[in-house]
């Protein structure tokens, strides 16, 4: 089974290739796929019972219940792809799983040094990271709903007082907001639940939760007013998945393993981590609290730019944690004697990380996923509502470029803020107290907010691209192959890198490149996938899950078409052949070759006008226009420049400068040089107006940085409009990738003297 956060070709990929491999040793094999079409070919009980032996190609966690008793395999899924031969041989000596998480030959069940990878040969990412990441996923909802309901109560029935925005009792939008508050109430425990999760499975999830809820409820280890915050909830969430994935290793008689997982680990976990964080984690929380609030005091006497920063760095730093809490307490509380000054300060900082986060997935779109800017968009609205934790899923899924960046713009906001006396009458932040008329000093209030977060948007994005390139160029120097992969297919999906994670039960949780994540159903696919090769010598269960997607219905693919193992049927393109002939007619008003031949007797290219046979693939988005027999472009950014103005000759790129760009960033977040002498370039942008697709070769190939060190020859370059970004974006990649792993069609279209050639080698992708 191989998976990984994003991945769309080389889901395929690495299907074809372990399948291929396969059937050339003699061995009936079958291979599950999980891609962003829908979930095919999956493995039954009864696949995977007659199995010789299981190879799970993952980059992500998946659900490993199923194949108690049999020979395992982890590795990633690059593996897959490279060295499908070695796996095929390897999972015949491979351990029994038993169940554990650290089961399977070169299962990472628990991080390695590097954090990239198990020892199955396949880099992965730590089991830390997914974690994480698993449970950044499942707390975006609750931030989002949660923030967005505080919000819109405060705004339509909220009234600023002495004690800050307040809602009138028993009023409609009083119950908006006691909702809004369950949904913030729930979102530390959630995130540190499924981090737990992630870690030691089903039996961490309740520790962690209870572990989460404790950590946000200071008054339970002596901080009356702060807590832990989402900081403390990352540290429940670890410390719940780690001691269940000690406890488990615990030997206990046979009579006694039925109950160990639902009620004696949750039991011992639960307990063990509520005390340990109440009278061990709880105590320094609280000392913290106490002497920074002392310290603060003792600092009203100084300069108050210098006061202003202070204040800032702490406000942005936890966003609702033990530091956070003591510079809005030290604020708030000055208001009653009288010194509005130090809560204008304050009100200033707080909604800048919301506000920066937000712009940030604005400025620069390519480096979030799709959950990431609709998350960002929420956090602009929560921002202008003084509401602090809508930059709180940034903050856990990248801390170490989120965290200084907010502390920076807050620290700019905090003292301009500071320098011109803002002074704020009531217990609450953001612009939403200006409008009410709550601030002193209105428009030096808004050019410190809005600095603030310009500061912060443009510190993140640079820091977060700083770290996309350097570990691009770390993967791709260690040659590991799996990251470079996914980072490939970064940004193709409709989310782009999102990274998907399972439905409990379904499939376990998966972690997204950045943020992100969607979640992931195990659909069923059609055909059994399996061809016995001569001999049959041996049985392997292959499952590859690389990426988020519809689930299709049991024996279907996607949109209730069979699917198969050979090819993938869509939307009037038959996986058995197409007919070419007049009849067939493409959305752009040509006929759809198909099979081996191209027909194109009954057909005429309105570009063409006529002098040479009509021949389309991909449902028309390639054809003679947008095929090249060879690039005159020696280098990458070159050769997609040719390729963007070889689109264009069909009409649909509204602007090529856009597409280039776009293209190129796509690229800066990882190679799409696919190996095999392959590179896929693509783009989703409206500098296009419909999807097309082009080819090109390269007799010399060029320097693509593709995982396996080949200069790309074949050059496919996609460009879809981001309203039909989703599902035909995807399904072009999955056609290409399974064709393109066919040495021998490769070897055709290299071999095609011309363009009808390469035409007629092309109509096989079907």
């Amino acid at each position: 089974m191989t998976a990984c956060p994003t991945g769309i070709a080389h889901t395929y990929m690495a299907a074809e290739k372990l399948a291929q491999t396969a059937r050339s040793l003699g061995h009936e094999i079958k291979v599950e796929t999980q891609g962003s079409i829908g979930a095919e070919n999956v493995l039954s009980d009864n696949d995977v019972r007659g199995a010789d032996g299981v190879i799970i190609a993952a980059d992500k966690d998946v659900d490993r219940s199923r194949f108690v008793g049999k020979k395992v395999l982890v590795v990633g899924v690059a593996e897959g792809i490279r060295h499908p031969e070695q796996l095929i041989e390897r999972v015949q000596s491979a351990p029994v799983y038993g169940g554990e998480p650290g089961d399977g030959a070169g299962s990472s069940a628990v991080p390695t040094s590097t954090g990239t990878g198990g020892s199955g040969g396949g880099k992965e990412r730590s089991v830390a990271y997914k974690a994480l990441m698993n449970g950044v996923s499942y707390m975006i909802p609750f931030v989002v709903v949660g923030g967005l309901l505080i919000a819109i109560s405060l705004a339509v029935g909220g009234h600023a007082t002495p004690e800050g925005l307040k809602i009138a009792p028993g009023s409609f939008w009083e119950d908006v907001n006691n909702i809004g508050t369950i949904g913030f109430q729930l979102m530390v425990p959630i995130l540190s639940g499924y981090i737990a999760y992630a870690i030691g499975d089903r039996p961490a999830l309740v520790p962690g939760m209870i572990g989460g809820w404790i950590a946000t409820h200071g008054e339970l280890y002596g901080m009356k007013d702060a807590s832990a915050g989402f900081i403390g909830g990352i540290v429940t969430g670890f410390l719940a998945g780690y001691l269940v994935v000690w406890i488990k290793k615990a030997k206990v008689p046979r009579f006694a393993q039925p109950i160990m997982p639902i009620i004696v680990i949750p039991i011992v976990a639960t307990t063990a981590l509520g005390l340990f964080f109440i009278y061990v984690l709880g105590k320094p929380i609280s000392w913290v609290f106490t002497h920074l609030t002392g310290w603060l005091s003792g600092m009203t006497g100084t300069s108050a730019i210098v006061l202003g920063a202070i204040l800032g760095l702490m406000i942005a730093f936890d966003m609702g944690g033990p530091v956070n809490k003591t510079a809005f307490l030290f604020g708030s509380g000055l208001i009653a004697s009288g010194n509005q000054t130090v809560m204008g300060m304050c009100a200033a900082a707080i909604p800048v990380m919301p506000l920066g986060q937000g712009l940030a997935t604005l400025i620069r779109r390519h480096l979030y996923s799709e959950q990431e800017r609709e998350t960002g968009m929420a956090a602009l609205f929560m921002g202008l509502f003084g509401i602090s934790e809508g930059a709180i899923p940034f903050a856990a899924a990248r801390p170490a470029q989120v965290i200084p960046a907010n502390m920076l713009g807050g620290a700019v906001a905090g003292a301009l803020a500071g320098m011109a006396g803002v002074a704020d009458a009531v217990p609450h932040g953001g612009p939403i107290v200006a409008v009410l008329g709550a601030v002193d000093g209105v428009p030096m209030f808004f050019v410190a907010v809005v600095i603030g977060a310009v500061v912060t948007a443009l510190t993140t994005v640079a820091l977060v691209d700083v770290a996309e390139r350097r570990k691009s160029g770390v993967r791709a120097g260690a040659g590991s192959g799996a990251e470079v992969v996914a980072a490939a297919d970064a940004g193709v999906t409709a989310d782009g890198v999102s990274s998907g994670v399972a439905e409990p039960g379904v499939a376990e949780h998966v972690v997204a490149e950045p943020l992100v994540a969607e979640h992931v159903v195990a659909g069923v696919g059609a055909g059994d996938g399996a061809e016995a090769a001569a001999g049959g010598a041996s049985r392997t269960a292959v499952a590859v899950a690389p990426v988020p997607g519809p689930a299709a219905a049991p024996g279907q693919g996607p949109g209730g078409k069979a699917v198969d193992i050979g090819g993938v049927e869509s939307d009037g393109v038959e996986t058995d052949g197409v007919d070419g002939g007049g009849n067939d007619v493409s959305r752009d008003g040509h006929g759809v070759a198909g099979g081996n031949n191209v027909d194109g007797g009954n057909n005429s290219d309105s570009d063409s006008g006529g002098s040479t046979p009509s021949a389309e693939v991909l449902s028309g988005y390639l054809t003679e226009q947008t095929v090249k027999t060879q690039l005159d472009a020696d280098g990458k950014e070159a050769a997609i420049r040719e390729m963007a103005e070889l689109a264009a000759g069909t009409g649909k790129v509204a602007d090529v400068d856009e597409l280039v760009r776009l293209a190129l960033a796509r690229e800066a977040q990882g190679t799409t040089g696919l190996g095999e002498e392959i590179a896929i370039p693509h783009a989703k942008t409206d500098a296009v107006t419909a999807p097309v697709v082009g080819f090109a070769r390269s007799a010399d190939g060029i320097d693509w940085g593709s995982l396996d060190g080949t200069l790309a020859k074949l050059v496919f370059m996609i460009a879809v409009p981001e309203a039909a970004a989703g599902d035909e974006h995807l399904r072009i990649l999955a056609l290409l990738s399974r064709k393109l792993m066919d040495a021998d069609f490769r070897a055709r279209l290299q071999g095609a003297e011309d363009k009808a050639a390469i035409l007629r080698a092309l109509g096989e992708i079907r």
